[in-house]
């Protein structure tokens, strides 16, 4: 089992940056591929991007891609999220999601979830 903590959002201008954190406990963190959605109020949770369990893979939604990277620290637990180039359409509160196994873009293959972060982009 794993539990997962976001943090790093906050209210930043269009254009800006922020790096958000997904930190887990457990000692097997590297066993678990890790995913980002955000949502955003009144929508559907949405992926916004995943990587492997080494680390060596990515995958992301188109509307972010060029723009967001994901990177992880295995032996800190951690998860990354870097997101430049921030549009008013990226504001949403942010979670990252585990899973043992290959879980692609659909949130309900996780079935590990942080409590989630708020992400404010202003115009």
């Amino acid at each position: 089992q794993v539990q997962l903590v976001e943090s790093g959002g906050g209210l930043v201008q269009a254009g800006g940056s922020l790096r958000l954190s997904c930190a887990a406990s457990g000692r097997t963190f590297s066993s678990y591929y890790v995913a980002w959605f955000r949502q955003a109020p009144g929508k559907a949770r949405e992926f916004v991007g995943a990587i492997s369990r080494s680390g060596s893979s990515t995958t992301f939604a188109d509307s972010v891609k060029g723009r967001f990277t994901i990177s992880r620290d295995n032996a800190k637990n951690t998860v990354y999220l870097q997101m430049n180039s921030l549009k008013p359409e990226d504001t949403a509160v942010y979670y990252c999601a585990a899973h043992t196994s290959y879980s692609g873009s659909v949130s309900g293959n996780y079935n590990y979830w942080g409590q989630g972060t708020q992400v404010t982009v202003s115009s």
